[in-house]
């Protein structure tokens, strides 16, 4: 699975941080790059199971995924999965106090293609869409920050 990492550093503590992050019937409000959510598993809490639905424009097309928690440790991280066009995709967001006594959020993003074509696109095209999804969680990650209440 080709994986990238990014992390960013906020004054807001880990319980503002963690609050913005498992909100996910405000995401679309929080983070720029989400246009709209659509909460699938009937439920208000966070955990396990948590199912939604998310759209997005990507690389200039406007992309929806079914997203699932798979992961939770309370107060601190949280895996999300999804499988779509062919490829596997997993998210890894984790939450820690920073020598600041700020937050470090830090998002570790993976994907794997599935299917032939997904997988010949992947190793041909795959590496130019890299710098353009780091970019989207860089700025994914500022607006959770600043919706944390940090800087």
């Amino acid at each position: 699975m080709r994986e990238l990492t990014a992390t960013t550093e906020t004054s807001a503590t880990p319980e503002q941080v963690w609050k913005v992050l498992t909100d996910i019937e405000g995401a679309a409000d929080t983070i720029s790059g989400i246009e709209e959510v659509e909460r699938l598993d009937g439920g208000s809490e966070f955990g396990v199971g948590t199912r939604w639905r998310e759209t997005r424009t990507l690389f200039g097309k406007t992309s929806t995924e079914e997203m699932e928690v798979t992961e939770v440790e309370p107060g601190r991280s949280y895996v999300t999965e999804a499988r779509s066009h062919g490829a596997f995709y997993r998210s890894f967001i984790k939450v820690e106090p920073s020598a600041s006594g700020g937050s470090r959020i830090t998002w570790v993003f993976g994907a794997e293609p599935q299917k032939p074509l997904a997988k010949v696109i992947g190793a041909t095209i795959g590496r130019l869409f890299e710098g353009a999804t780091r970019k989207a969680i860089e700025q994914d990650l500022v607006d959770i920050a600043k919706a944390a209440g940090g800087d």
